[in-house]
């Protein structure tokens, strides 16, 4: 089930592959079947947007193919999200955004794997392998979830801080730091943490 929810943005990138004008439009009907368009024919659909210049924290170009094979880390993200606490789509979110499920990822800054942990973060979450989804994920998670706790369970601080640091949170007042990175980085997650939440079919969400 989950891999179907990653479908809604392999379908988008495709389009912004094929030119910036490409838009898809998406609405899942009470079956849980998602209905793709680029000409809606009603105000069910709801317009998704990843612009094609985009990147990911790691520097590299959204990669639909790597998208695509998204499920294979399914049982290691609803593992992780169990364990922390979390919720599963907010590490996809994080994980699209970071790495876009490059699992060999590595940022200039030397932050490494699906979730972008920088060598201190992966040693103080006792990780020995950054490129392993395992520990990538479950310490990624880990950290989300201190960060959820430091931050008075504010999303946005605890996103804010996952990419800036903690420290830049404090030092702006417990602000999102003015960042240019950092002020795309955190909408950016959380728009793709709701498409993602609101295209589960909706019998799933009433169990």
């Amino acid at each position: 089930m989950a891999s179907k929810f990653l479908c809604v943005v392999v379908l988008l990138l495709t389009a912004s592959a094929a030119g910036a004008a490409s838009k898809i439009y998406v609405y899942v009907d009470e079956e849980g079947v998602r209905h793709y368009t680029d000409i809606p024919d009603s105000n069910r659909y709801r317009l998704l947007v990843l612009r094609p210049q985009d990147r990911t924290v790691s520097g590299d170009r959204y990669d639909a193919r790597l998208l695509a094979r998204a499920a294979q880390f399914d049982a290691i993200i609803e593992h992780a999200a169990s364990a922390s606490g979390l919720e599963p789509n907010l590490l996809r979110a994080v994980i699209v955004v970071e790495s876009g499920f490059n699992a060999r990822a590595m940022s200039k800054r030397g932050a490494q794997g699906l979730m972008q942990l920088m060598p201190a973060t992966a040693a103080r979450f006792g990780i020995s392998d950054s490129f392993d989804p395992r520990q990538n994920v479950g310490a990624g998670a880990r950290y989300l979830k201190f960060l959820l706790d430091r931050f008075g369970q504010s999303l946005s601080l605890a996103l804010a801080a996952y990419n800036a640091g903690e420290d830049a949170v404090d030092r702006n007042g417990r602000q999102i730091p003015p960042f240019t990175e950092t002020m795309a980085y955190v909408p950016r997650v959380l728009k793709i943490y709701r498409m993602l939440d609101q295209s589960r079919p909706s019998l799933a969400r009433q169990s």
